[in-house]
């Protein structure tokens, strides 16, 4: 498989984080990805909804995929420099888990400062052949 990218632009509004999941969906199905797409669909959910969430309404959304052979790089870039966390589990806090999820199913991830916001990212291999 050659290498593959793609870049989307959303609204930061609630109606992008199921439109986030079916465009990843639909890419890595086009794609013929070898990936987990499930894997891939709940970790953007995760990450869009933490734009929604806390960055909102002024904010750029842009989602952006790239895969080659060994790699599937998901990244969501927004306008706010503040770095996801990833938080402790508490029985008093019912939500803040997305990042949890993410350190715990992506196979790598990170956040980068860009143009005065950030792109948090996250990396899946292909499951073993």
């Amino acid at each position: 498989m050659s290498s593959r990218n793609a870049t989307i632009d959303l609204p930061p509004t609630a109606a992008s984080v199921p439109a986030s999941r079916h465009l990843v969906l639909e890419l890595l199905r086009v794609w013929d990805a070898p990936h987990d797409r499930e894997d891939a669909a709940l970790l953007v959910t995760e990450l869009v909804s933490n734009v929604v969430d806390h960055v909102g309404g002024e904010a750029n959304l842009t989602l952006e995929l790239e895969i080659s052979d060994d790699w599937l790089r998901i990244a969501v870039v927004d306008g706010s420099s503040v770095r996801p966390v990833v938080r402790e589990l508490s029985m008093e806090r019912p939500r803040g888990r997305g990042m949890r999820m993410v350190q715990a199913i992506a196979d790598r991830w990170g956040a980068d400062d860009h143009l005065g916001g950030k792109r948090v990212w996250f990396e899946l291999r292909p499951p073993a052949r």
